[in-house]
């Protein structure tokens, strides 16, 4: 058995929507020190529609990092800022057809980059939300997943 899978791999090798938006609406960057994994999300919306138009990734980190972020903008674009919120880091884990125990920390930093940059579009359009969509992140909760 492979420790990565096809769409792994695949996203690893030819990540989609790789760069950043020089006028985004929304920014989010997360990093784990002690894994090395650093992501910045960055997000267009339609202020009408509430949907978002374009998303850009940079990451700096291994392999499952770079393909949970591809795979994290890949289901993002064309939803709305509420859909997006709603993404769990084990949608990207099973849309990835899984991850190896010890990198499933990836997908959570995928998952917070786009809630950061969903909370950053927020702040920036002054626009009401719920605290509660942006939970405090335990790190060394985190690190546990990274096996260190």
């Amino acid at each position: 058995m492979a420790l990565y899978s096809e769409k792994v791999m695949d996203h690893f090798r030819n990540p989609r929507n790789v760069g950043q938006i020089d006028d985004a609406d929304g920014i989010g960057e997360v990093g784990n020190a002690k894994c090395g994994d650093i992501m910045r999300m960055y997000i267009k919306v339609d202020d009408a529609s509430q949907t978002i138009t374009d998303v850009k990734f940079n990451t700096f980190g291994c392999g499952s990092a770079i393909a949970t972020s591809s795979m994290a903008t890949e289901m993002i674009l064309g939803k709305t800022v509420q859909e997006a919120l709603s993404m769990s880091n084990r949608a990207v884990v099973e849309a990835l057809d899984g991850l190896p125990p010890h990198k499933i920390h990836c997908s959570v930093l995928a998952e917070q980059a786009v809630r950061a940059a969903v909370k950053d579009y927020y702040d920036r359009k002054g626009i009401a939300y719920n605290p509660e969509d942006f939970p405090e992140v335990d790190e060394d909760e985190l690190h546990d997943h990274c096996g260190l």
